[in-house]
């Protein structure tokens, strides 16, 4: 029996003239759908450098301050068309942690562990600023600085500090107000150094406060012996001079209230003594924008130390007109 043999289809015909064509339309197909596919892959090309330019630190800044503590701020860009940003943060010790949006408008965060969830709220630029505990340690005299960073930053060290050592040479490195100022490129960073007139200055400061210790004696031993007499005084010549007795007691007060605040509250920064004595000499009260004027400091800074004086229960926030009234308490000594 003769194989049976089909007839195989074929995209060839002859023409009037004999000669042989060939359809080549999946030739065409093939060649539309590789010219597709290449210009898919240049355009996935051309957009990874925009995504990689989202979420990226455009600069981040670092201060250590004489505690140890370090003040953190940088600032990031980010995809606006995201709800959510989430920040790995340098540590889980984290205090006063502020961040701003758009049009310095205050985000929303929640800290989780060592990061951040912020919602971004359509903000391309977003500034973070925090104080953290976990990037300085000390042992005997020597400080030491650790950090991971995944970008270059720039690191400001206490005044009276010396480096004895680091493990990643410095970009840059001037003297701003008598504090060593170094820019360092990304990655393992270690620091370390000292105060080199740390105990001539603790000897001093614990010279001062048996100098005031002795002065609060003395001045309140005067404070007592004139209430005394201004009580005799007045009894004995019978009249109502009370409202002018409260009026000198409250002046003699006012000119204690100063140093008992401080002595109250002796840990309170050099920089927020200061905020707290512009409020004394204002009358016991300032707006928040007036102490951003006279101290030149940004919006977040102020607002920082303004929250920190309160939760230290130096100062009280008031309401005034839209705006922060800030008042210094009067009776700090009941929560002691």
């Amino acid at each position: 029996m003769a194989p049976l043999i089909e007839p195989i289809q074929t995209n060839k015909s002859l023409g009037d003239d004999g000669i042989l064509f060939v359809r080549n339309d999946s030739i065409f197909d093939t060649m539309v759908k590789a010219t597709f596919l290449v210009a898919s892959m240049i355009i996935v090309a051309a957009l990874l450098p925009i995504q990689s330019s989202f979420s990226s630190p455009r600069d981040l800044d670092l201060i250590i301050y004489p505690d140890g503590s370090t003040h953190v701020s940088t600032e990031i860009d980010v995809d606006p068309f995201l709800t959510d940003y989430e920040l790995n943060l340098f540590g889980s010790t984290i205090d006063n942690l502020v961040v701003i949006g758009d049009s310095e408008f205050l985000l929303d965060v929640d800290i989780i562990d060592n990061s951040a969830l912020i919602q971004t709220f359509g903000s391309s630029v977003i500034s973070i600023e925090y104080d953290i505990h976990d990037l300085v340690s000390k042992q005997g005299k020597l400080w030491t600085f650790s950090l991971d960073s995944p970008s270059n930053f720039t690191l400001l060290l206490p005044k009276n500090s010396a480096i004895v050592g680091m493990t990643n040479l410095p970009i840059n490195m001037e003297i701003i107000n008598d504090q060593n100022q170094l820019t360092l490129s990304s990655g393992q960073t270690e620091i370390d150094y000292f105060f080199s007139t740390s105990t001539i200055t603790n000897t001093i400061s614990d010279t001062k406060n048996e100098i005031n210790y002795f002065s609060y004696i003395i001045v309140g031993g005067i404070i007592v012996i004139i209430i005394i007499v201004t009580t005799i005084f007045v009894r004995s010549r019978q009249k109502n001079t009370e409202p002018v007795q409260h009026i000198q007691i409250s002046q003699i007060n006012n000119l204690l209230d100063l140093e008992t605040i401080f002595k109250l509250k002796p840990d309170l920064r050099e920089d927020d003594k200061e905020l707290v004595k512009f409020i004394f000499n204002n009358k016991g009260e300032a707006l928040e924008s007036e102490l951003r004027k006279k101290f030149l400091q940004p919006r977040t800074t102020m607002w920082r130390a303004v929250k920190r004086l309160e939760r230290e229960g130096v100062i009280e926030i008031e309401k005034k007109d839209l705006q922060n009234l800030v008042k210094l308490r009067k009776n700090m000594e009941n929560d002691q």
